[in-house]
């Protein structure tokens, strides 16, 4: 086994293969604070109790997640790079501020109400189109297109064009392209830049409309953005759009395949399908982890970080601490505190789209019991080795209907 001083938690192939979980747990146990000196992201603090987490995150004039600093994961940001950007998801108070404002109304309750027969119409036809009686990939067929339309409908992209989306997204977290074919990850993240400013432009000129576009080119924070800016602002509502909600819907077919039982639970109850989104989310934790830089030194927990010192904030782990989630590690349609979960992070930075995600999860797992409808593995699920996102790459499924309805 190796030493606890030696240990590296973010090495990417933990994450495709689920060892990742001891070693937090362990983490967990032995060292709560523990400091990497050596990692192919540098060096770095790996913070893994949730109380801790949150006491971090609560502190953001202390611990920053502005892009000059690094940014919010633990690949670093590079201020020289050709591919630098910004956003307000990377910013410290007071900036980050009315910028997050500004996106805030797209995901208020009235919005919500306002799309939900949209994502409840796409859900539906999108599952009565299944194939049936073969296996398919259900990350393909049903969690991309989904998520990719959703996010189309937000920016009111043109619709014939909403698979760029899918291509600047994976361009935008690959890991693989930022180390090895940077150029073409580069113009992808260039085109995806020029398309969104050529809709600006479009935009700009017509009167103000309900999409997140419009919404920042009428408002006082982001109608004025530099080019590091608006590609990053992009980028984290693309991102942020498609990964949390598409690979929570991936996700979701491996809990239940595992645990079967819960499947009948929430058929048996249906009126606790809000708080198993929550759990969905909690046990597939689609964001990894966050980053934060220490802007001075201080000492925390017994340990003394210095100014400039990278800490690793791993929500993968406080969803599965066994004080906070008992039994963490089991998927539980009605546990009671799923909504605990940190896998949209916490404070200011809180995720802006979490009620959207949330009800889109909602809707499929509603649609799904309407139709009697049971999802099984058919085969291994292929996880990305990524340290940051929680990405599922395929997921083959079988699907049963029963003839009668339950709801």
């Amino acid at each position: 086994m190796t030493s606890i001083a030696m240990l590296d938690p973010s090495l990417p192939s933990r994450f495709a293969d689920g060892s990742a979980y001891e070693v937090f747990a362990r983490l967990r146990s032995e060292a709560p604070v523990h400091y990497c000196a050596e990692s192919r992201f540098g060096p770095f603090w790996s913070i893994s109790l949730y109380d801790d987490i949150v006491e971090i995150e609560s502190k953001p004039q202390l611990f920053s997640s502005e892009a000059k600093h690094g940014g919010v994961s633990i690949i670093d940001v590079d201020p020289a790079a050709s591919a630098y950007f910004e956003s307000f998801i990377m910013m410290d108070p007071p900036h980050h501020t009315g910028k997050r404002r500004v996106i805030a109304p797209a995901f208020n309750p009235s919005e919500m109400a306002r799309l939900s027969q949209s994502i409840r119409d796409r859900t539906s036809a999108k599952l009565d189109a299944l194939p049936r009686g073969e296996t398919f990939d259900w990350v393909s067929t049903v969690s991309i297109d989904l998520t990719i339309d959703m996010l189309a409908i937000l920016f009111d992209f043109p619709w014939e064009e909403r698979h760029k989306l899918r291509l600047w997204s994976d361009a935008i977290t690959s890991l693989d392209m930022i180390a090895n074919r940077p150029e073409e990850r580069v113009a992808h993240l260039f085109a995806m830049a020029s398309r969104f400013h050529e809709l600006w432009q479009e935009r700009s000129a017509a009167a103000p409309g309900s999409d997140l576009l419009s919404m920042m080119i009428h408002s006082n924070d982001l109608a004025q953005m530099d080019a590091a800016e608006f590609m990053g602002n992009m980028a984290t509502l693309i991102v942020g759009g498609n990964d949390t909600t598409r690979n929570s819907m991936s996700g979701m077919v491996e809990a239940f395949s595992l645990w079967p039982e819960e499947w009948d639970k929430l058929c048996a109850n249906p009126e606790i399908i809000p708080n198993a989104a929550s759990e969905i989310i909690r046990w597939q934790c689609p964001a990894i982890h966050m980053r934060r830089t220490a802007l001075e030194d201080v000492e925390f927990r017994g340990h003394q970080i210095r100014k400039g010192d990278k800490l690793v904030l791993w929500y993968i782990s406080a969803n599965r601490q066994e004080d906070v989630f008992p039994d963490g590690d089991r998927f539980l349609v009605d546990r009671q505190n799923a909504r605990r979960h940190l896998s949209f992070g916490y404070g200011i930075h809180r995720c802006v789209g979490a009620r959207l995600a949330e009800l889109q999860i909602q809707i499929l797992l509603e649609e799904m019991i309407k139709r009697n409808m049971r999802v099984s593995l058919a085969g291994p699920v292929d996880r990305e080795p990524h340290p940051f996102l929680a990405i599922v790459n395929s997921a083959p499924v079988m699907t049963m209907f029963k003839s009668s309805s339950i709801i």
